[in-house]
């Protein structure tokens, strides 16, 4: 640290200790330097190598991840470059690739990279890399798409992505499985910037069935995912749901972030298919599993989230939308929510159609559509409550309907299904809303006290049984100590007789 910090500037004794340790005093309260991305890039390689040599994944799916996207942030071109030269042997061909890639990329850093790029064919074929570990080699190319996705560099970062792939293909190590899956989704991020993603589903539904013959864990769901969203792009959600169901999944997630995704995608899923209630628990699921960094992630599942409790008739409360961070992107999803909640048809049409762009690039707008008859459930319910007696003509002109003979099927359609407690007069084209009968006279609430009170007498019940005293087990547990007993007896007995013998 002392030949990177600027001393001349400090007027304190050569012999000083704030000196000979790089760190300037002033009254002994200054915090050290951060440390330098050479040091942490450094850092990361050496707890590669020790969890490599241990044979410790969890250390590399977490705690290196965590490092790498902490040194990310800060890293640069150059650094970048100088990492590739020290941790791959000169003249190697993935050295050659990488660095190349990144002179291409870096544009206002000059980078000296001549002697790489003009070596013989001699000498790049022949290069030696014995002793160098795959995850070290794996690592240098995910860094290296990182910074160029970061500086949307797509088109290289896809390159350099398809040649990593490849070459993790040739190896089939447990330890390389948690930097091989953080590949699998660069290589998706990138095809799916490039507007391509349609082209690498056969490749990665191969990487899937590799996955799951070499007990890939990590890749198992990561791949499961990336093809999910791949069908999902283009709105292909039978062929997702049918993956879905017949792909292998880790009985136990190896990710919070990949379980939070499936979740989400599930939801979707289930949404379109007309399944409101799993829906609702998935994206419940994965929105309280979602770490509170994810914002994006965050605001996409609320999207998605509050349409759906829309349709099961339920009316999000005002402070989801207004979360920090969330006021601005749910801004036309809190317009929608207030239009269904007023019942008011052509308000709901007016947001629909402002917000038309934003709901089909959020691919919501299938949703959107359904929650028209919603809407109008809503207003006919107020309706059914403001007035005892109403012409179906008036009734159109409130919900914004422009056919009286439209309006008739949906009221009732509206009685059949519950919605409203009204009856139609034909002849005279009105809407005969009835008088609204004393609930508490009816014998309803002692039906749903009594269900509550079944439903904890089975729960009571329940407990009682798990917590009832198994005799057979415990019979069988004195009988194991009662055998060893015995067998601790025959021993000490025959030790006893050897003593006799040998005293004889």
């Amino acid at each position: 640290m002392g030949k990177e910090i600027d001393m001349k500037d400090v007027d304190v004794p050569s012999s000083a200790p704030a000196e000979q340790n790089g760190v300037k005093e002033k009254g002994g309260d200054e915090a050290p330097a951060p440390p330098t991305v050479k040091a942490m890039l450094t850092a990361n390689t050496s707890l590669l190598e020790s969890a490599v040599r241990v044979k410790e994944t969890r250390v590399l799916a977490g705690r290196l991840m965590r490092q790498t996207t902490a040194v990310r942030k800060r890293m640069t071109a150059d650094d970048l470059s100088a990492f590739v030269r020290e941790v791959l042997p000169h003249g190697y061909p993935g050295s050659v690739f990488l660095l190349s890639h990144l002179s291409k990329a870096s544009e206002a850093t000059a980078m000296d990279t001549d002697g790489e790029h003009k070596a013989s064919p001699a000498a790049t074929g022949g290069a030696s890399a014995v002793g160098l570990l795959p995850e070290i080699e794996a690592y240098a190319y995910l860094l290296t798409v990182m910074y160029l996705t970061d500086q949307k560099a797509y088109k290289e970062a896809n390159e350099v992505v398809k040649a990593a792939v490849k070459r993790v293909a040739d190896f089939n190590r447990r330890t390389l499985d948690a930097i091989a899956a953080r590949l699998y989704f660069y290589l998706s991020l990138t095809h799916e910037h490039l507007g391509t993603l349609s082209e690498i589903r056969s490749q990665l539904l191969g990487l899937h069935r590799t996955a799951v013959l070499q007990h890939d864990e990590y890749g198992q769901e990561t791949l499961l995912n990336l093809l999910m969203r791949n069908y999902l792009h283009y709105n292909l959600y039978d062929q997702a749901e049918k993956l879905r169901s017949k792909a292998q999944r880790p009985e136990v997630s190896r990710s919070t972030h990949q379980l939070c995704r499936y979740l989400y995608y599930l939801g979707r899923i289930r949404a379109i298919q007309l399944e409101y209630t799993e829906a609702k628990d998935c994206l419940q699921q994965a929105l309280r599993k979602a770490p509170m960094s994810a914002l994006g992630f965050r605001v996409t599942v609320t999207k998605w989230l509050s349409l759906v409790r829309l349709l099961l008739g339920e009316v999000p409360e005002h402070t989801e939308f207004t979360a920090p961070g969330l006021a601005e992107p749910l801004a036309a999803y809190f317009s929608i929510a207030q239009a269904v909640r007023s019942g008011d048809l052509i308000a709901f049409r007016e947001v629909a159609e402002k917000h038309a762009a934003e709901f089909t690039a959020d691919k919501t707008r299938n949703l959107i559509v359904r929650l028209q008859f919603n809407v109008i459930r809503a207003g006919l319910r107020r309706i059914n409550l403001a007035y005892s007696r109403i012409s179906l003509a008036d009734v159109a002109t409130r919900l914004g309907l422009s056919s009286v003979k439209d309006t008739e099927s949906i009221v009732a359609k509206a009685i059949r299904d519950g919605g409203i407690d009204a009856v139609i007069d034909h002849a005279n084209g009105w809407m005969l809303s009835k008088e609204i009968a004393d609930i508490y006279s009816t014998p309803e609430p002692a039906a749903a006290f009594h269900a509550r009170t079944a439903f904890c007498l089975d729960i009571h019940n329940e407990a009682v049984r798990a917590m009832r005293f198994d005799a057979g087990a415990n019979r069988k547990k004195l009988e194991t100590a009662e055998s060893a007993r015995e067998r601790v007896i025959a021993e000490e007995e025959l030790a006893k007789a050897m003593e006799e013998d040998d005293g004889l």
